[in-house]
């Protein structure tokens, strides 16, 4: 039998359940993924002994905590940020073949993903190299409905590349738009 593992023993935070994470910690983050932003390069850097896989698999798990943050605090702005521009997004609303298409679908689900009352967590984190993947699910802060959850595979060159590739598998319970109230939260 295999021997079950923390996801997030090689991270600096976890955020496989809500709770688990402290004000100054999140903050922390937020500010890492803007700097981790401000790395990013237009054209696809090449994988050399110089920025190396194992390198960018590094990368990928300093990014993955800061990533979550930005999601539970609404932060469109950094979540649009973190793309190349010349992403693919294959989702069951896709596909789509470029930034701007994938964040104007997208921002609907974050809305709802991160509305107040709401906690999201992702129990299953995985790195190969380029490859994210993950399991999260979304959970009312005061029934523990789920109200959502999902699968997404990440294709991250790193910092320097930022994600230009992602699979998603999402299943909403409850709301499948945000409402405008909603979507005036998330931060643009």
């Amino acid at each position: 039998m295999i021997k079950k593992t923390n996801y997030y023993n090689e991270l600096s935070v976890d955020y496989s359940k809500p709770k688990l994470v402290s004000n100054e910690k999140a903050l922390e983050m937020l500010g890492y993924a803007e700097t981790y932003i401000s790395l990013y390069e237009k054209i696809l850097p090449e994988i050399t002994p110089q920025y190396s896989i194992e390198h960018i698999e590094q990368e990928n798990k300093h990014w993955w905590p800061t990533h979550c943050e930005a999601l539970r605090q609404g932060r469109g702005d950094i979540l649009a940020a973190e793309y190349a521009d010349s992403l693919v997004y294959f989702c069951a609303d896709g596909p789509f073949f470029d930034k701007t298409s994938a964040i104007s679908r997208e921002i609907n689900w974050w809305a709802i993903l991160a509305q107040p009352g709401v906690t999201m967590a992702w129990p299953i984190v995985m790195f190969h190299g380029e490859v994210i993947y993950n399991e999260w699910n979304c959970c009312d802060d005061v029934t523990n409905e789920i109200i959502a959850w999902g699968n997404n595979t990440f294709l991250r060159r790193g910092h320097r590349g930022a994600c230009y590739l992602k699979c998603e598998q999402l299943n909403f319970y409850r709301d499948v738009y945000a409402s405008d109230k909603l979507l005036h939260w998330i931060r643009r």
